[in-house]
């Protein structure tokens, strides 16, 4: 087996903002910021050992439970960003890991903590991780402390957006694309907030996965002041009215980024 000296418990790269990954102010999407993020979690983990294609011949898979993800800057087209994740402790049946992201000039552009579970996918059912997996170093240390506290249920929305699973929209497990959810749900905010402000906090709770025809409706509601909107997501499973993922975002003015 491979020994920790080989295997560090700290893992870097780097994603330069390309010309698709920004908006229409030129600035990084935050839906692009979770890709990075998600990406190098996955290099990281096979690197340890037990990435998703080596768990899917042994049955398992992960998935993604909750994440906190804050954002402090949005770069620019053409910058080039230094992505750095670890495997931060380990909580029952969860596996948390956390992440940095720096500019060139090293400033922090961005924080995340995440937590996952390691699925059998027959059963559809978390597994223990020992036993599981082999081992692996943790960090103590967390990008963001965040205990992860359920979040609030969203029960009376205000806006709804309707949206189809494509495709292009699943990932290796035929799941929806973690990222893909986060994207749904911010496109349910008033126009007048996507043009003037950035979201500065995302937390994601996922609860059931949505697989390709499904219908999705995705709603939300204002809970915070105008100068410093706050809101809750909820992605239900149209047809089912199964509920999918719990989102709290909140948003800062544009130019204070």
């Amino acid at each position: 087996m491979t020994d920790h000296a080989e295997r560090p418990s700290i893992f870097e790269q780097s994603y330069p903002v390309r010309s698709f990954e920004v908006d229409f102010t030129g600035l990084l999407r935050p839906v692009a910021l979770l890709n990075y993020l998600q990406d190098i979690a996955g290099e990281h983990a096979d690197r340890l050992g037990f990435g998703v294609r080596t768990l899917l011949e042994r049955g398992l898979t992960w998935v993604l439970s909750r994440s906190h993800t804050r954002i402090l800057h949005y770069p620019r087209q053409g910058e080039t960003l230094r992505v750095a994740t670890w495997p931060s402790a380990r909580q029952g049946v969860f596996a948390l890991r956390d992440f940095e992201v720096h500019d060139g000039q090293g400033r922090v552009v961005a924080l995340s903590s995440s937590s996952w579970a390691l699925l059998n996918i027959q059963t559809m059912r978390p597994v223990r991780l020992e036993g599981n997996l082999p081992d692996y170093p943790t960090r103590g240390r967390r990008a963001l402390e965040v205990s992860f506290d359920p979040l609030p249920e969203l029960t009376d929305a205000e806006l709804e957006l309707p949206f189809r699973v494509r495709l292009a929209d699943l990932d290796i497990n035929l799941h929806v694309n973690n990222a893909i959810y986060a994207a749904w749900a911010l496109e349910a905010v008033p126009e007048e907030v996507l043009k003037t402000f950035r979201p500065e906090e995302i937390e994601i709770g996922f609860r059931s996965p949505a697989f390709y025809g499904d219908r999705i409706l995705s709603r939300s509601r204002a809970v915070g002041a105008a100068d410093a909107p706050c809101f809750l997501h909820q992605l239900l499973h149209e047809q089912e009215a199964r509920e999918l993922t719990r989102l709290r975002t909140r948003w800062r003015p544009l130019g204070e980024f």
